[in-house]
């Protein structure tokens, strides 16, 4: 049979995972949507964005310390998103790097975290980011 999606590299495409199936799945948040659309402009990024649930539960939601300290989803998203752009305008080049911030997490004193930032083709070939911890891809 071959039904199969060729590609240029001479290889059989058995299976696709789309970016959109990844946030329809919910193993990425898309940063895109109302009420954060704002913050990921304000901070300077052209290309959409998305975080992975992962990483978005473990840094931008709110956790009882989180609370306790008077922290809110966007503050704790905005961190993430301006320490990637201050990171970025270091520059360095590369498709993928890695920043860190201060956040609360599983006590009240903040503590240093690292994410890693991906940039790279979307479904349609455009440029997207996506936010991740390190060890994920």
């Amino acid at each position: 049979m071959q039904d199969q999606q060729q590609t240029a590299g001479g290889w059989n495409v058995i299976y696709t995972y789309t970016r959109q199936q990844a946030i329809e799945d919910g193993v990425l948040v898309d940063l895109m949507q109302p009420g954060l659309i704002d913050l990921v402009q304000d901070a300077g990024f052209k290309f959409p964005v998305a975080m992975t649930a992962e990483a978005f539960g473990d840094y931008v939601e709110l956790t009882p310390q989180a609370i306790e300290v008077c922290n809110d989803l966007k503050g704790r998203l905005w961190d993430v998103l301006w320490m990637l752009a201050q990171q970025i305008r270091k520059g360095g080049g590369g498709s993928v790097l890695t920043f860190q911030f201060y956040c609360v997490t599983d006590r009240i004193k903040p503590r240093l975290c690292t994410l890693k930032a991906v940039c790279g083709p979307g479904d349609d070939g455009e440029g997207v980011l996506t936010i991740m911890h390190p060890w994920q891809d």
